[in-house]
């Protein structure tokens, strides 16, 4: 099946997925009822690794909605996103980096997503966004990288695509341009499957240093298909990083979470960050580990690792930063954070501690104990 009818023959409806998945009237009819709130789309191909035998299954559990969503508790704006768009999709936070939200569209809406608002936009308004995108940069000399996401990137039509490439490309004080999509994960073949989108980044990757940015989650999602888009992007001399969220129920132990950042180094491709679950409404109460669990999780998993899978980080998109979760100091309520990198440029590299029960997922906007 070619990658465009995977998405036109994508899982929508509550009907569809209790065919495909056996699922009984009562489980369907309050499928529908959720997805009337947060859509649902899912590729046959992410919908052939789910296990239907397993009620608990991991990759079921990012792609089926569940009940769980309905949970009142979180906001859908944890990172201060409002606070720091400039531009209609357009995100300037820290000084050297600028976020292009280039587009809503996803090949599957994970159910663990901190960006569950879905609107689409025309090519012509996608061009448009893209145009004002690349003027702003050009104007903040500042900016040295760009993370084009979404949404997901890749989504985009191909000669958006080309035009933020080749814009991008055009700013001399541009170090590297990245590009978010979970692609790789979701419909790997929008990847191999498509020469003319491969043949733009290896043009560009000719002028700029260019990094997909992914998000694998689960050792069974690192599959044949999935190692094929890897290889293509680094054959093309683009490199690929991967953002892990850590997820209840999905990776939420040392041997899985270790099992798939060696899975991940084994096919090329960089661990980049171990993300906490952010407290998104409809998503906290299902996914969010204790901030005390996670970095034992991440320990674990690190100490299988060879180098580069130690390279790995642990941290949490806060609205003051991207905010380093370090550990706990021994014998002693406290958990130590870093500041990795800071809205407030005086804040960038402070150590921190915080007095934690075991219990929390987040830092409070207050960040009490600092």
């Amino acid at each position: 099946m070619s990658w465009q009818k995977e998405i036109t023959e994508g899982i929508t409806t509550a009907p569809q997925l209790a065919a495909a998945l056996g699922l009984s009237p009562e489980a369907e009819a309050e499928c529908a009822r959720i997805i009337e709130r947060y859509p649902m789309m899912i590729t046959p191909y992410y919908l052939s690794l789910v296990d239907k035998d397993d009620p608990d299954d991991p990759i079921a559990r990012m792609c089926v909605p569940s009940p769980d969503e309905f949970d009142p508790g979180g906001s859908f704006d944890t990172s201060g996103e409002a606070s720091n768009t400039k531009l209609e999709g357009l995100q300037h936070k820290y000084g050297p980096t600028v976020l292009l939200l280039s587009t809503n569209v996803c090949a599957m809406y994970c159910r663990h997503c901190f960006r569950k608002r879905l609107v689409g936009l025309s090519d012509e308004e996608l061009l448009e966004r893209a145009d004002e995108a690349i003027a702003y940069i050009s104007s903040h000399r500042e900016v040295n990288n760009v993370l084009v996401s979404g949404g997901d990137s890749l989504m985009n039509p191909n000669t958006v695509v080309r035009r933020y490439l080749s814009g991008l490309s055009a700013i001399e004080h541009l170090d590297l341009i990245r590009f978010g999509s979970r692609l790789p994960v979701t419909l790997p073949e929008r990847i191999y499957g498509d020469a003319e989108l491969l043949d733009m980044f290896a043009e560009y990757s000719k002028k700029k240093t260019l990094i997909v940015v992914t998000q694998f989650n689960h050792p069974r999602e690192l599959t044949e298909k999935a190692a094929l888009a890897v290889r293509s992007l680094l054959e093309r001399g683009i490199q690929v990083r991967n953002q892990t969220v850590l997820l209840r129920g999905v990776n939420d132990s040392g041997e899985v979470l270790g099992e798939l950042l060696s899975g991940l180094t084994r096919i090329g491709v960089s661990p980049y960050y171990i993300f906490q679950c952010r407290p998104v409404t409809g998503v906290k109460g299902r996914f969010q580990v204790p901030l005390v669990e996670g970095c034992r999780i991440v320990d674990e998993a690190k100490s299988r690792q060879n180098g580069i899978g130690k390279s790995v980080r642990y941290a949490m998109s806060h609205p003051r930063g991207k905010i380093e979760i370090i550990g706990r100091l021994p014998g002693s309520g406290e958990m130590i954070f870093k500041f990795h990198q800071a809205k407030d440029p005086a804040e960038l590299a402070r150590i921190f501690t915080v007095p934690l029960d075991g219990h929390e997922t987040w830092l409070d906007g207050e960040l009490r104990g600092i």
